[in-house]
């Protein structure tokens, strides 16, 4: 901390040799003496001058000497520590490893360990307020269910799906979901957590996580006590010699493996006491390893203005600074043409600050008015829902972010054919972005969707039948035959649908090099 200690504006301190030449003036001008003794006769001088009270004469210079120097000081902007960047709670990225072992369908806490886990991703989503989140299953292997994204919906569709019985191997490789949660991080480029959901890690998992670069966090599910197994067909899991098998939560193991790593090891709790601890860790996590790699510097110098204050006070006689200022308070809050336009904020926070607290209150459309951040008044015009106006705000920097951005708000307006340029703008510098490489996908299907209803609407309408027949008689038997044809059609759609569960299934059994289930 030491060595990081520098001024911010370091070009204020040539201003402390002000407070020296008042002290030096000061003396020179209480030396009553050195005045006269041009004019009196030396041997008379020591009679006819009266010396003031030194300890008086000097103190109103002292007090405005330290006063001088504990302001410029100030002005100079004294900071040791960087500063955490803007929205950092709201950019913190997450992984969620799950582990998806047999002994998860243990119902020592009801209704099952895996379904007390899915109920704490959802509670744990809920705290997000919007940052990206990606989720990892993983049993005798590792396998990726939901990339970073920010679509909570999307999230809690395929976590809801999430069962023991989707993997393709069972066991528990906690390393290899460690590692590609950590590629995830990795490949996105931004610094984030990884929290292991688990019931137990097995001991070589502590010598491989120590390679892992983002920070850790595992939360326990399940008891000491522990419980059996229930599988899906209602069947309990049995041991080798056909006794039920009773899961416990290795306590011991996770203990271990947070000492060995320096990751933070809680268990589940029955109320969100482990959900908020999460919450708080994947913030503090992100704020210091942020701190460590950016470019801003926190300015300490406001904590000088106590002591400024004090001495300014000490400055006049009797208090009469202290008096003045409440009476130009007082006149200036009670003024009615300037009461209105009046605002505590303005004295201590600058309009980004401002925005900022209202972007943290969820106030999107009083935070866009204070942002003068471009990005930042995007962000909170795009949550605020009013997407043209934060088009418009993106549009005045050229980043691949902004373009993105824009992109987004474009998809919301429906504007693919620009969305589409937008993202392919974005990538053109950041290359390999995957949310972009999603989005765009997502776009140029949009687009080729719009485009072929047009191109169907732009075909000729009024072509003229071969014959025409009129079926007077039975008047409900081609009425009927339509019915049944469309509900044998949407009927075999239906059927061709692949639950959540089944498709990750089939995904992992691939990845796995297995057969299709």
């Amino acid at each position: 901390m030491i060595s990081d200690f520098h001024f911010l504006r370091p070009f204020w301190l040539i201003a402390l040799l002000v407070p020296p030449v008042i002290l030096w003036m000061v003396s020179r001008a209480g030396d009553f003496r050195n005045r006269w003794k041009g004019l009196i006769a030396p041997h008379l001088l020591d009679s006819l001058i009266i010396q003031p009270d030194r300890r008086h004469r000097y103190a109103p210079a002292w007090v405005l000497a330290a006063l001088l120097t504990f302001a410029i000081l100030g002005a100079a902007g004294p900071t040791w520590k960087r500063e955490a960047p803007p929205f950092v709670a709201d950019t913190a990225s997450l992984v969620i490893a799950v582990d998806l072992s047999p002994t998860m369908d243990a119902i020592d806490i009801s209704p099952s360990r895996i379904e007390r886990a899915k109920l704490k991703i959802h509670d744990l989503l809920a705290t997000r307020n919007g940052a990206r989140t990606a989720v990892v299953a993983y049993a005798g292997t590792a396998h990726l269910v939901v990339p970073l994204t920010d679509d909570i919906e999307l999230i809690e569709t395929y976590t809801d799906a999430l069962a023991t019985g989707i993997m393709p191997k069972p066991g528990k490789d906690t390393p290899a979901a460690l590692t590609m949660a950590d590629n995830l991080l990795k490949r996105d480029g931004t610094s984030g957590t990884i929290a292991l959901l688990t019931d137990g890690v097995e001991p070589a998992a502590a010598a491989s996580a120590k390679d892992i670069e983002s920070a850790i966090v595992v939360l326990g599910i399940g008891t000491a006590e522990g419980g059996v197994v229930k599988q899906s067909d209602g069947s309990f899991l049995a041991g080798a010699g056909g006794a039920r098998l009773t899961a416990k939560l290795d306590v011991d193991a996770l203990k271990t493996f947070g000492s060995d790593t320096g990751a933070d090891v809680a268990t589940m709790t029955q109320d969100d006491t482990d959900v908020r601890w999460l919450a708080q860790r994947v913030r503090t996590n992100f704020a210091q390893q942020t701190a460590t790699e950016g470019d801003r510097w926190h300015d300490l110098g406001w904590w000088l203005i106590a002591p400024v204050a004090l001495l300014s006070a000490l400055s006049f006689r009797r208090g009469w600074l202290v008096r003045l200022s409440a009476v130009l308070l007082a006149f200036h809050v009670l003024s009615p043409t300037s009461a209105s336009a009046f605002d505590f904020a303005d004295m201590w926070l600058t309009p980004d600050q401002q925005g900022r607290r209202a972007y943290q209150q969820e106030d999107y459309a009083t935070a866009a008015e204070h942002f003068q951040d471009p990005m930042w008044k995007g962000v909170a015009l795009y949550r605020a829902g009013r997407y043209q106006d934060a088009i418009d705000a993106f549009a005045a920097i050229d980043t691949p972010e902004s373009w993105y951005d824009q992109g987004n708000a474009l998809l919301h307006l429906s504007q693919f054919e620009d969305a589409v340029a937008a993202y392919g703008k974005a990538l053109e510098t950041q290359k390999d972005w995957p949310d972009a490489v999603a989005n765009l996908a997502i776009a140029q299907q949009l687009l080729k969707q719009e485009q072929d209803k047009e191109q169907e609407q732009e075909e000729d309408p009024n072509l003229k039948p071969d014959s025409i027949q009129f079926d007077n008689k039975a008047k409900k038997g081609k009425a009927g035959e339509v019915s049944v044809a469309e509900q044998t059609s949407e009927m075999w759609m239906k059927n061709i649908q692949v639950s959540p569960a089944d498709l990750m299934a089939r995904k992992f059994s691939i990845e796995d090099g297995g057969p299709k289930p």
